[in-house]
């Protein structure tokens, strides 16, 4: 299993002149337990299935397994999986270091209004710049997790 370490931040400002790539995504989760969750989730007309660990202590990292699955054998599974499908654009923005790519999400549905941005990191110590665009962090805050915004979506925070 590979180690995911990744920072979280709202996105506060305009991001979209530095978008290489969008890709609509649609998940749900088969486990959304704190300890594990297994989602699965068709993206740019490919279908995936993640087993990921639980968060460590400050949420930045935990274990991840991803496999590509047929598409078709994904809508299967969505079809089984826990109330509450999360519907978002993601886009691919490259970071001013030119090292890292921010993986912004923009959230549809029950989740519209939540703008959020998020780097993959070698380290949990590991520096990278923080465009101008970026708003408070969140890493860590369970709110944001993609497995708790299927069940407290965040239409019901206002």
């Amino acid at each position: 299993m590979a180690l995911e370490i990744e920072r979280k931040f709202l996105v506060k400002g305009e991001f979209s002149r530095d978008v290489f790539k969008a890709t609509r995504i649609t998940q749900g989760y088969l486990c959304s337990a704190p300890e594990r969750t297994v989602r699965v989730r068709i993206k740019g007309g490919k279908g995936y299935i993640t087993i990921k660990g639980g968060s460590d202590a400050a949420g930045l990292s935990r274990f991840e397994w991803e496999k590509e699955i047929p598409v078709g054998e994904a809508r299967d599974l969505l079809a089984l999986a826990e109330s509450g499908v999360i519907d978002k654009m993601r886009y691919l923005v490259r970071n001013t270091d030119g090292i890292h790519t921010w993986e912004v999400d923009e959230f549809y549905g029950d989740n519209d209004g939540l703008v959020v941005a998020e780097i993959e990191l070698a380290g949990e110590n590991e520096s990278f710049d923080k465009p101008e665009w970026l708003g408070q962090e969140v890493t860590g805050d369970p709110r944001y997790f993609n497995s708790m915004l299927m069940k407290n979506p965040y239409k019901n925070w206002k």
